[in-house]
């Protein structure tokens, strides 16, 4: 039955199919491998990534003491030459948001073309859902490190100041050639945000269904390259299509090809961490805190997409079932999980959203 199992086809509040999907041991078949090893490229850097942000200890000290003794050129200068490199870690960091934001437009692409509908590419492209799930995965534990971490923001305000010091001053530090100020203006906007590198994907998901719909010309390449199916009737109209990452051209699609996507998956981690047998198919500890991620990652991701969000009756995501899933484990492993659905979703605070699944997330 492959690596993707399929569990049930529709649960009893017909809320799309669920499957089981082996994140241990998915390997990509022959139509898959342009664009995993695409997106593989990113993610062999994404646990390097992670390290370096963990041990991240910033200039907290040298900082203090330049600011407490602003006379004293030889405190300034050890302050500077401790926080360059930190910003050049800083930017490597924010260079690397935009190479996931490109491979992820690159797996939305592959798991919602025609002719296949987005539960099907989940179970016929089983390595590129472990693809999109490690990208969530990865996202979820970055921005965890990075809200524990205000050295982060510290540290890069410190190098601003000095930066605009200097420049009023009519000096020119060395370090300004690698981290220029229309970088350091976007880099800044990206570390504003208490969760950078999920705000990154939830505007690259949003832009995705935005430029599906706009005109463009040329085929559409699809998973194994071969050529795109004529237009089904249910699809209306071929729409113009724009280039896409990878190689690809995006196709007029509806939204709910890619909101079925992203509630699929919610789907299946939810059955596979409320299953035990499911659960104990999985060598590996680790990935249960993997399938909580992914599933809080999606989660959010559909309620910014979505026009009317994850929390509404119509959801196609069963948020009750989700929220007792994560509040059913402990609490050292979801409350980070359980406070992004509090505070980086779009919809919760609206009327739509049931008094019950507020309750829940108090």
């Amino acid at each position: 039955m492959g690596n993707l199992l399929k569990v049930l086809t529709y649960n009893e509040l017909d809320q799309g199919p669920n499957f089981f999907l082996d994140f241990e041991n998915a390997q990509p078949t022959e139509a898959e491998t342009a664009v995993w090893n695409q997106v593989n490229a990113v993610l062999e850097e994404a646990q390097a990534i992670l390290a370096e942000l963990q041990s991240y200890t910033g200039a907290g000290q040298e900082i203090r003491e330049a600011i407490q003794n602003p006379g004293d050129l030889r405190l300034q200068e050890r302050a500077w030459s401790a926080v360059c490199p930190l910003v050049a870690k800083l930017k490597r960091f924010y260079e690397f948001s935009l190479r996931l934001e490109n491979a992820l437009r690159s797996l939305l692409e592959a798991l919602t073309s025609p002719p296949y509908a987005p539960t099907q590419h989940l179970e016929r492209e089983q390595a590129l859902a472990k693809q999109f799930a490690e990208i969530l995965h990865f996202t979820l534990s970055f921005d965890e490190l990075k809200m524990t971490n205000p050295a982060i923001q510290n540290d890069f305000s410190y190098y601003r100041r000095t930066i605009s010091r200097n420049r009023i001053n009519n000096l020119q530090l060395d370090a300004e050639s690698e981290v220029n100020n229309e970088m350091a203006n976007r880099m800044s906007l990206f570390y504003a945000e208490a969760t950078p590198m999920l705000k990154t994907l939830s505007n690259a998901t949003t832009k995705f269904v935005s430029e599906v719909r706009e005109a463009g010309g040329g085929e559409t390449l699809r998973v194994g390259g071969s050529p795109p199916p004529a237009p089904s009737p249910h699809r209306g109209q071929e729409g113009k299509r724009q280039p896409g990452p990878a190689g690809f051209q995006n196709k007029t699609l509806p939204i709910e090809d890619t909101t079925d996507c992203l509630s699929t998956m919610a789907c299946v981690c939810r059955v596979m961490l409320e299953t035990p047998e499911y659960r104990s198919r999985f060598t590996n500890t680790e990935t249960l805190l993997f399938c909580m991620r992914v599933m809080v990652g999606v989660i959010i991701l559909y309620d910014h997409v979505h026009p009317v969000g994850a929390f509404a009756k119509t959801s196609k995501i069963d948020m009750k079932g989700c929220i007792k899933v994560l509040k059913d484990q402990p609490s050292t492993s979801t409350e980070g999980l359980l406070n992004a659905l509090r505070y980086t979703t779009r919809h919760l605070n609206d009327d739509t959203t049931s008094k019950q699944i507020r309750a829940l997330l108090q």
